[in-house]
């Protein structure tokens, strides 16, 4: 490990119980910042209420430290919307944001649309399939942002328990992230969960990013802040125990290609000579092919759009 990273880690890398909740919100008081919450979710009827239950209590009712707190439905099938807007959420359908710009499935899709309609200083993403959710994942991101002027992004780290056993989710993580950020960008090794789906951090570096418009968006967002603000403005936090739903081996293929993806173009930026992946299922005449195309888009940084340049000047 690089001697830049092992001090990153002792400079950088904090626990929830670091700052105090009273502390944040003194610090929130004094800068007046603003901060907005974005679940992104698509059929997570199980858990997207109990999610924005806790937060609108423990950190809206409680405590003044969110100030709004959005859900976007990227067209769910189930009642994923209704038992959002219930629990208190305001509730926004991907396709009704920025309609002139055709919508493609992805969840970096989701985080870019979010930007305009949000309005924090700071933007908060959390997955919304989480379970035993906890308020200390937004308030323990969202803190060094609050407290530390020269933080910009903040990720969560955390254990992911697989079938009982701890720290063994995050599979791609291990087999494709870990490895890629190490070779590729060792600056980046010391991030315990890279791919973590829980992360704040300020409006004025988010709106400067491209955004992967699929599984890529983690990666590439860490990748590229790491050049636009440098190491020193990046930042974890341990937030605990992270449950949540596990997807299968294909699916993780699926997203492990997608990163891999991201990673190529922010190596070379070169042409992709085969932009899709097989993969291969028993069926009544044998092993089947699968081919599925992998994400090949990339948004570009917010700032760059109209609406959302005449909505600042607005």
């Amino acid at each position: 490990m690089l001697a830049e990273v092992e001090r990153w880690l002792t400079t950088r890398s904090w626990s929830a119980t670091d700052r105090p909740l009273h502390q944040i919100l003194a610090a929130k008081q004094r800068t007046n910042q603003t901060v907005s919450v974005v679940l992104p979710a698509l059929n997570e009827e199980e858990t997207v209420g109990d999610i924005v239950a806790v937060i609108r209590h423990d950190l809206m009712q409680q405590v003044p430290l969110v100030d709004e707190l959005v859900v976007v439905d990227s067209g769910s099938t189930d009642r994923t919307a209704e038992v959002a807007a219930a629990a208190g959420a305001r509730v926004v359908h991907r396709d009704d944001i920025l309609p002139r710009v055709p919508a493609v499935p992805g969840k970096g899709e989701v985080l870019w649309r979010s930007l305009l309609v949000t309005s924090g200083d700071i933007v908060c993403f959390i997955d919304a399939d989480l379970r035993e959710f906890s308020s200390d994942f937004v308030s323990g991101i969202v803190g060094p942002l609050l407290t530390d002027p020269g933080v910009h992004l903040v990720k969560g780290m955390y254990d992911r328990p697989l079938a009982g056993a701890a720290g063994q989710g995050g599979r791609v993580t291990e087999l494709m992230a870990r490895p890629l950020l190490n070779m590729h960008w060792p600056q980046l090794a010391g991030f315990v969960q890279p791919l973590g789906g829980e992360y704040a951090a300020r409006r004025s570096l988010l709106e400067q990013l491209p955004f992967p418009v699929g599984y890529g968006i983690e990666l590439g967002m860490l990748i590229d802040s790491l050049h636009l603000v440098g190491l020193d403005a990046l930042a974890q936090v341990d937030v605990g125990v992270r449950k949540h739903r596990h997807q299968d081996g294909q699916a993780l293929g699926r997203m492990a290609a997608a990163i891999y993806r991201t990673a190529q173009l922010r190596l070379a930026r070169g042409h992709l000579v085969r932009p899709a992946l097989t993969q291969f299922e028993r069926g009544e005449d044998g092993f089947e092919p699968r081919t599925y195309s992998v994400d090949t888009e990339e948004r570009p940084p917010m700032i760059e759009i109209a609406e959302y340049a005449a909505r600042k000047v607005a």
